[in-house]
């Protein structure tokens, strides 16, 4: 027996209720899976700005500690402060020369050999990462080509080391600094600046960051 078009009508409309009932329900499948996914991501950024909170940066009043210290891979210095300071501005540190920890500016420096030489207020922002800093005042440019090769070997120096040329040194002194720990020696000795480094590449600074 032929089906009646109305009864045809109402089989197609029944189809189309279907339909559109399973495509809602997948709409809001949908919709609560993205909800859910926006959740997880606002739970996400607001511990990590909590994290960064406790953690300190480098304006704060949290002065690191010397924890790392190995006995005889050079002498640990007291921590200064470490507050930011405008670029530009004078500091004076009190602890050592050159010196381990204080108040800096801003921005710290990249990684290299600088002979021109950098302010104490620039590298010590080096030092709060966790980078090493090699001060030279050497008398001759053979001395200086010397620490070159000496540096050129050192693979951590890459990402943690700045060298600069430093004339509050006394002439011929070399000095090695990271935050809170400094080592001084005469000319060039290549085992020692080797071993300073294999000690305390990122490991000293409270912001353990990369140069």
């Amino acid at each position: 027996m032929p089906v009646s078009r109305r009864r045809q009508s109402r089989a197609a409309a029944r189809a189309a209720r279907s339909r559109n009932a399973i495509t809602t329900t997948r709409r809001r499948g949908t919709n609560k899976f993205y909800l859910a996914a926006s959740v997880v991501i606002a739970v996400l950024v607001i511990a990590s700005f909590a994290f960064s909170s406790i953690g300190g940066g480098g304006g704060n009043a949290d002065t690191g500690s010397g924890d790392g210290y190995v006995e005889g891979v050079g002498i640990q210095v007291d921590i200064e402060s470490r507050e930011h300071v405008p670029e530009g501005t004078t500091v004076t540190y009190n602890n050592s020369v050159p010196p381990t920890s204080g108040d800096h500016w801003p921005t710290p420096a990249r990684c290299g050999f600088y002979e021109e030489g950098l302010p104490d207020e620039r590298i010590v922002h080096n030092l709060e990462h966790g980078n090493i800093v090699v001060s030279y005042n050497l008398a001759t440019e053979a001395e200086v080509d010397s620490l070159k090769d000496v540096m050129g070997d050192i693979g951590l120096a890459n990402i943690w080391g700045i060298t600069r040329s430093y004339d509050a040194l006394d002439v011929g002194q070399v000095a090695l600094a990271t935050w809170g720990i400094l080592d001084a020696m005469t000319g060039v000795d290549a085992q020692r600046i080797s071993t300073f480094f294999d000690t305390y590449s990122g490991i000293m600074g409270p912001e353990l960051v990369t140069c």
